[in-house]
């Protein structure tokens, strides 16, 4: 008797609990699903702005790409005509060739003296070091159209640039730097890369200032000199922002359009010429929108292609932590 009465209040005790559960994982989902909604509100303007902005568009570009359209006319189906004309036509391979040429002025050059300075600037202590920064990061926040128009005046035939030259004897290197089918497109590239260093520089800075001091101290303890301690403990550490820095250059080198438009137009004939001077030239003069939207879909295919491998080539190693500085008031 005993034993069957508490075997039944175990059960019943068992099955108030179950009710009492389920009723609260009802209650726990409800409550999860109301807060999504209401969140949902929050973002629904941004979300109807990209769409609308950003997928829409992207979505009538590839669907333009085939097509022969001209904006005016009936549409008319080319198949992949237009994805073959951007490989076969030599003046658009000869584009794709600068633009990866200009990777070497744009990307490679700027995260290599942004790491010569930060890791300078963050070793010494000089009075007015942070004018000095901001100074060197003013050409990221300069309008391009400033920069082209500058740098322009600047590397003409009667320029500071020649004129300096000449006052030092040198005369014989003068030129028409832009104007030159030999040193237009770099020249175009050291513009590049007086305006990107700056954005290199105080990304690693910011990455330098979160490496914990005491890997510094036992590399010194060892024996590290600045530079090895440089390539030992800052380097490595600084990965992630050496990541953000490629992929950030590497996309202004491949759509580069302004600064090409406002100082050399792809001239002197086609040696500054790049895939998306051709989509503005396409759509714009040619009115060739088919052509314009292959390219421009190659383009941001290639973009997105050289973006994978350098999330690849420069990923953290696994298990590997990274160092971290320690917070104040921790051992």
């Amino acid at each position: 008797m005993t034993l069957t009465s508490s075997t039944s209040s175990t059960s019943s005790t068992r099955s108030i609990r179950s009710a009492v559960t389920a009723r609260t994982g009802r209650r726990r989902r409800s409550a999860l699903t109301r807060v999504s909604w209401s969140s949902l509100l929050y973002v629904a303007p941004a979300l109807i702005f990209f769409v609308v902005f950003v997928i829409y568009p992207i979505v009538v570009s590839i669907r333009t790409s085939f097509y022969n359209y001209d904006g005016l006319t009936v549409a008319t189906p080319a198949g992949l005509s237009n994805y073959v004309n951007v490989f076969v036509d030599p003046d658009l391979r000869a584009a794709l060739l600068h633009s990866l040429l200009l990777l070497v002025f744009y990307s490679a050059l700027p995260v290599c003296i942004g790491l010569v300075l930060a890791g300078t600037m963050s070793r010494i202590r000089v009075y007015g070091l942070t004018v000095f920064r901001a100074v060197l990061f003013l050409p990221q926040i300069l309008s391009s159209v400033v920069v082209a128009v500058a740098w322009r005046g600047l590397l003409a035939s009667d320029g500071p640039v020649n004129g300096v030259l000449e006052h030092v004897g040198l005369g014989s290197l003068a030129t028409s730097w832009l104007g030159n089918f030999n040193t237009a497109l770099p020249s175009i590239g050291i513009i590049g890369t007086w305006v990107e260093y700056g954005l290199c520089m105080v990304l690693f800075l910011a990455g330098i200032v979160t490496i914990d001091r005491s890997l510094y101290e036992a590399a010194r303890l060892d024996g590290a000199g600045p530079v090895r301690e440089f390539f030992a403990v800052t380097l490595p550490a600084l990965r992630p922002q050496i990541s953000i820095a490629l992929i950030l250059t590497i996309t202004f080198a491949l759509r580069n359009f302004d600064l090409i438009w406002n100082t050399t137009r792809g001239g002197p004939g086609t040696s500054t010429t790049v895939p998306s001077l051709f989509v503005y030239l396409d759509a714009f003069q040619n009115r060739e929108l088919g052509q314009a939207s292959a390219l421009a879909v190659v383009l941001t295919i290639i973009i997105l292609i050289v973006v994978a491998i350098v999330q690849v080539a420069v990923r953290e190693p696994s298990g590997r932590p990274r160092p971290v500085r320690a917070e104040r008031g921790t051992r």
